[in-house]
């Protein structure tokens, strides 16, 4: 099973980069380096110049790949949420009960992230720290529309589907199932960043996990109640 899991790989649109990092080692380098780069020194000082020189190549390798670094961040959450997707797919797969298949995504989705050792280029820890810290610069931009169009976003958003199908298979009568599994999402994301900075405007510390919050959120929000 494990090396079967080995030989998964990620889908990413296409028209997000111009050559598929995944197909040679040096592109498995960038994506690699970059993860490393951006989690130590942030988006904005992040560079190609930078990165280039973390990877002894030139500057202009990493044009190949990727048109800017906003592609590359856009890359990066994009690969981050096509490996949540394949977690919850493979995880809720076997289970019948809407109500557990609901609970065991939302766990996916709001757990602590720990590595993944069936993508040995990826450092998923560091990685879920940048889609924390940086994922919404890669839409909050005047061309999020026309990226959007363009299916820069289908990742992110085919999940949030998956999870409003299960909610609306828990509850068929509960009328904010996209809203409510969107905001499972990205409120995963805002809850573990104010886990991390800002400590005294949530609950969740070292005893209340962001995965403890949105469990009993949704049990509470659909009324429904899990066999012991």
């Amino acid at each position: 099973m494990k090396h079967l899991l080995q030989n998964i790989r990620i889908g990413v649109n296409e028209k997000i980069f111009l050559k598929d990092p995944e197909t040679t080692a040096l592109g498995k380098r960038i994506v690699e380096n970059s993860i490393l780069l951006i989690d130590e020194i942030g988006f904005e000082s992040f560079t190609f110049k930078k990165l280039g020189a973390s990877i002894n190549s030139n500057e202009s390798s990493i044009y190949r790949y990727f048109e800017n670094k906003h592609k590359l961040l856009v890359y990066l959450t994009s690969w981050y949420w096509g490996w949540k997707e394949y977690q919850l797919v493979f995880a809720t797969n076997s289970i019948s009960k809407p109500e557990e298949k609901l609970l065991k995504a939302v766990e996916i989705v709001t757990q602590t992230v720990e590595k993944d050792e069936s993508f040995s280029h990826i450092n998923e820890i560091m990685l879920n720290r940048i889609i924390i810290n940086e994922a919404s610069k890669s839409y909050l931009t005047k061309e999020v529309d026309v990226e959007n169009k363009d299916g820069y976003f289908a990742v992110y958003k085919r999940l949030v589907n998956r999870i409003k199908d299960m909610i609306t298979e828990s509850a068929q009568d509960y009328p904010f199932a996209f809203s409510l599994a969107s905001m499972i999402v990205d409120g995963a994301l805002h809850q573990h960043f104010l886990k991390d900075h800002f400590k005294s405007i949530t609950d969740c510390n070292n005893k209340v996990s962001v995965q403890d919050y949105f469990s009993d959120l949704v049990v509470r929000t659909l009324n429904f109640k899990i066999d012991e």
